[in-house]
């Protein structure tokens, strides 16, 4: 291996594999040290410098000098390969972290390559990095050589290859999508200001612009939605709100709680609790099929959101008055002030700031903390009772649901007895009829006789 060779070597896994020169340099170096001591013994003082403009080799052992054909032509040429292709991974192994640690969090597409168990493995280049079940999106499933697009959430060494970890459920990974598909968002004239989200369900984003002549929410959606539809296919059908952001929580929650109607918002700010007001008829759509939407809102907003109807808050504030009001050292006056500030259960009582209620009441730290305890004893017991209601509402459920099963069987053995018993006399009719004899001609046989 000559000079000429050795820089050979140096640019080709330069531009090869993304690796630094210095770093191969180091790398031959390290292997001629290593072969060397294969010959000379471990604890040899041996070193070997290439000059990094020419290519040349030098080395000693101690104060000899050595030469490095010698040292690879004769004792050490497979351990010298050995440590080269050793450090040369690992070097190729960094360089791709480095590469990978530039773009967490942004989008990467790739090639499946097959699916095992719960993890399906995506070619990212020379890399293959790993989807797992829990970071796809839920219900839908990738075929091999299906293009796809995810997130890189994290990178790591793992011996000498790289592992990277792909994710389609994360919040980033819808606004991504929105960046790659609305030019007005890559450019910066609109932004996304928040996103909650329930992958393969629904999410909500929260957007605004800062030039007044665009419509964020417009913008989005696109004409006859074509932009969002780019992005809900992408996310196999999932739903997407585009909701118009505002700093201000009064607006920001209606907003949020879209499509349902919201009559008045209750800010609650020592509790970080909003209190939703709205119609009979708009409950439904302000909780949402399992409460989703409601939940999806208060991510949005980071508020704790309780929907109710004007006539649910009357009764929780007077129950909550009352309840209150049966605490040792709390007054009438100090209910309301707690019920204002959005106190509204034993629940809420036991977790409050001992300052806040020392302040809202007038009261020593002593009869805080006994108010506080009384609490935490209240709530425990409601908690209970309100286990044993449900477990006894489970009971009468199951009882209602066995008795109610046992009527139809009754009902279906009866019909069936009814129809056994119909169709039986229908059976001895017709064998009724096809066995009686033909009336004979009595009035002939008598004629016949007086003949």
């Amino acid at each position: 291996m000559n000079a000429n060779e050795v820089l050979r070597i140096v640019d080709s896994l330069h531009r090869e594999k993304n690796i630094e020169k210095e770093v191969v340099f180091v790398a031959i170096e390290s292997a001629l040290v290593s072969a060397a001591r294969k010959h000379f013994g471990e604890e040899a003082d041996i070193e070997f410098i290439i000059e990094r403009d020419s290519g040349q080799i030098a080395g000693r052992c101690g104060q000899d000098e050595l030469d490095y054909e010698e040292v690879i032509g004769r004792i050490g040429a497979q351990t010298a390969k050995q440590v080269i292709i050793q450090k040369v991974r690992e070097a190729e192994r960094d360089s791709q972290i480095d590469e990978f640690n530039e773009i967490i969090n942004d989008l990467v597409t790739g090639t499946v390559h097959r699916n095992e168990g719960r993890v399906t493995t995506v070619t990212l280049g020379s890399v293959e990095a790993i989807l797992p079940r829990s970071e796809q999106i839920p219900g839908e499933s990738h075929q091999a050589n299906e293009r796809i697009r995810a997130l890189v959430t994290e990178v790591k060494a793992q011996g000498s290859r790289v592992k990277v970890v792909l994710s389609r459920t994360r919040p980033v990974f819808v606004k991504r999508l929105f960046e790659s598909e609305i030019p007005e968002i890559a450019d910066g004239v609109i932004s996304i200001n928040a996103i909650s989200r329930e992958p393969g369900y629904r999410s909500k984003v929260a957007v605004s612009s800062i030039d007044s002549k665009v419509d964020c929410v417009g913008a989005c959606v696109g004409v006859r939605g074509n932009r969002i539809k780019m992005v809900i296919d992408e996310l196999a059908g999932e739903r997407i709100d585009i909701v118009r952001f505002d700093e201000d929580p009064l607006n920001m929650i209606p907003n949020a709680l879209q499509p349902a109607e919201v009559d008045e918002v209750i800010l609650c700010q020592m509790m970080g609790r909003a209190i939703v007001l709205v119609r009979e008829d708009q409950l439904s759509l302000a909780i949402g099929k399992r409460g989703q939407n409601v939940r999806l809102a208060s991510k949005l907003c980071s508020w704790d959101i309780e929907i109710m109807t004007q006539g649910e808050l009357e009764q929780q504030i007077e129950r909550a008055v009352q309840g209150f009001c049966q605490l040792k050292g709390v007054d009438e006056e100090l209910a309301n002030r707690l019920v204002g500030e959005g106190y509204l259960s034993y629940d809420d009582l036991s977790v409050i700031e001992p300052p806040d209620l020392m302040e809202m009441g007038g009261l020593t730290e002593e009869q805080v903390d006994a108010i506080v305890d009384q609490a935490d004893v209240l709530a425990q017991e409601a908690e209970i009772r309100e286990a044993e209601e449900k477990r006894q509402k489970k009971i009468a459920a199951a009882a209602a649901a066995q008795q109610e099963r046992q009527e139809e069987a009754a009902r279906k053995a009866a019909a069936e007895a009814a129809r056994v018993a119909a169709a039986s006399k229908s059976e001895s009719t017709d064998s009724t009829e096809s066995t009686d004899p033909p009336e004979s001609d009595s009035g002939g046989s008598a004629e016949s006789q007086s003949e």
